[in-house]
């Protein structure tokens, strides 16, 4: 128990008064004992703000989602007008919204300062119910040596719990370009392969991913994985795979059961996705 009080002490001061630190208030505030219940995932927003409204209405109708992630790529670009804009297209939300930071969260200044600043750490992780979830940065599309220790660290402590849940932008591997390949994923295989060790060898319940835009399930060795991209970024079409979508996962007890949400949506032009960006840095409504 108190080492449990030491973690959420601990990610209260890593987030301070952020956008993400207010979700996991709500989170924690509620009743986070149950072993049943409901969570929704989504990923690569930018340039979609109607498909976005769209999915946070969808999740809204539905009181049984606890709370939601959105798996990185929120914004075009890491301008602070765009953090700021997508915090307000969100705002509806009912449940708690947790927000990740993608490679376009850093694009611009190759900071993630801004995201910083709205939402606190890119490396996170918190108990609910029967569940442990943990959150880490592939911006980059890298992981430092730290990190494996830090994720290393939260698999341990998820050891206690029925499931393990995990988060990150960029995949593993693309595929797209057969079993284990590098594409639109992590740069180096080798940080691919360990990470894979690491879910295999800690029985990790699933790992969603974002980046490739469409959405994808399958299995990374013993590790299931579930690509989630659909959440109005361009869709990539591939075997069928590119839709609007997001993800509902329902906990009950030991058991999981994921749930495909599609969205039927008006894909917007190319010049419609760039005249929004240039309006979300002038702040034009």
């Amino acid at each position: 128990m108190m080492k449990h009080l030491l973690l959420l002490v601990l990610v209260s001061i890593a987030f301070a008064s952020s956008a993400n630190q207010t979700a996991l208030d709500r989170v924690h505030n509620s009743d986070h004992h149950q072993t049943s219940f409901s969570f929704a995932v989504m990923g690569d927003n930018r340039g979609g703000d109607a498909i976005l409204e769209a999915i946070i209405h969808s999740i809204n109708q539905d009181p049984k989602i606890a709370f939601s992630f959105n798996n990185g790529d929120i914004v075009t670009v890491g301008h602070e007008k765009m953090f700021a804009r997508y915090l307000n297209i969100v705002k509806p939300a009912k449940a708690p919204l947790l927000s990740i930071i993608g490679n376009h969260g850093a694009y611009m200044n190759s900071s993630e300062s801004n995201y910083h600043h709205y939402f606190g750490a890119s490396d996170f992780a918190f108990a609910y119910g029967n569940s442990y979830f943990i959150v880490f940065d592939t911006a980059a599309k890298v992981v430092t040596h730290s990190q494996i220790k830090w994720i290393e660290k939260q698999l341990k402590i998820g050891q206690h719990y029925a499931h393990r849940f995990v988060f990150t932008h960029v995949p593993l591997y693309d595929p797209r370009k057969g079993d284990y390949a590098k594409g639109h994923s992590l740069k180096h295989r080798k940080q691919a392969a360990t990470l894979n060790d690491l879910f295999d060898h800690y029985h990790v319940t699933m790992i969603f991913a974002s980046h490739i835009h469409f959405y994808y399930r399958g299995k990374w060795h013993q590790t299931p994985f579930i690509i989630t991209g659909g959440a109005g970024a361009p869709l990539k079409h591939y075997k069928g795979h590119g839709f609007y979508h997001y993800v509902k996962v329902v906990v009950t007890g030991k058991d999981v059961q994921y749930d495909v949400i599609k969205i039927d949506a008006k894909d917007p032009s190319w010049l419609d996705r760039h005249i929004q960006s240039a309006k979300d840095v002038l702040d034009i409504d």
